[in-house]
């Protein structure tokens, strides 16, 4: 067994190692700190991400910024509490597929509270407390569609549906809002961005507030939806989100190119 970045005959002696870090180190990157030698096949992932982006974004996982950030992102995980846990940073990946994507809906960067982040913007799990910008956008939902208020924050079956769920920044500090910002998540999820705009046709993309509005320059909007409002918090959301009708909106102009709508309803 080798791992990468410390000589051989150094590796079974380090007793510092911790089973733990080295389990959070498969869950961000997948097997390659276990292979056998440092050459990759087609078949060996850098980044432990569904293939149909893996496909695509490949030649992201060699570029400098990349290494850098995936340096300073293991450090983190290291040595402080971050959040989401790592099998669920690319979760909004697995979870929509890139030939699945119908509707982009980009956030910012996860929620820093205990047991909050799950990988999918703006979403929580099962019985965590619907965060303030997400009960904002239930009742955008209400009014929109008349559609009650959920019990869950879980947004899971919206991704299975093809909506892509995508933070700017996919980690961050515990308590600490927009700690990860600048490390470059921003340019790898603008890459993604790129790639849904031009592999794909005829895709919606809610972009709540100036940080999913900064990936705007990417997007072709003569073939695809754009819809732009403020963000949802409670502190911008009496200034354009309420009564803005993106679900509407986006289910009209899906309908339109024959493409089946979002069942937005969260309540089974």
């Amino acid at each position: 067994m080798i791992l990468i970045g410390i000589k051989p005959k150094n590796q079974l002696s380090i007793k510092s190692l911790k089973k733990t870090f080295i389990n959070q180190n498969k869950q961000l990157f997948g097997k390659e700190i276990y292979l056998n030698q440092l050459s990759y096949t087609n078949n060996q992932k850098k980044v432990k991400i569904h293939d149909s982006w893996y496909f695509e974004l490949k030649e992201e996982f060699e570029k400098k910024y990349w290494i850098e950030l995936s340096t300073k992102v293991k450090n983190s995980y290291k040595n402080k509490i971050i959040f989401p846990k790592p099998s669920l940073m690319f979760n909004a990946f697995n979870s929509t597929h890139l030939n699945n994507v119908k509707v982009v809906i980009i956030g910012q960067d996860p929620y820093h509270g205990q047991g909050q982040a799950n990988g999918l913007s703006f979403s929580v799990n099962d019985g965590i407390a619907i965060p303030p910008s997400l009960l904002n956008i239930f009742k955008e939902l209400e009014s929109d569609l008349n559609i009650p208020i959920p019990f869950s924050g879980n947004l899971q079956s919206w991704a299975n549906q093809g909506v892509l769920l995508l933070n700017t920044v996919l980690t961050v500090e515990k308590d600490n809002a927009n700690s990860h910002k600048d490390l470059g998540w921003e340019i790898f999820t603008k890459k993604v961005i790129e790639i849904v705009s031009s592999k794909l046709n005829n895709i919606v993309f809610i972009l709540w507030g100036k940080q999913a509005q900064s990936m705007e320059d990417v997007i072709d909007t003569s073939k695809h939806f754009i819809i732009t409002s403020v963000h949802p918090s409670p502190l911008s959301a009496h200034r354009g989100f309420f009564g803005s009708n993106p679900f509407s909106k986006t289910n009209k102009f899906l309908k339109s190119k024959g493409i089946k709508p979002i069942n937005w309803i969260l309540n089974k």
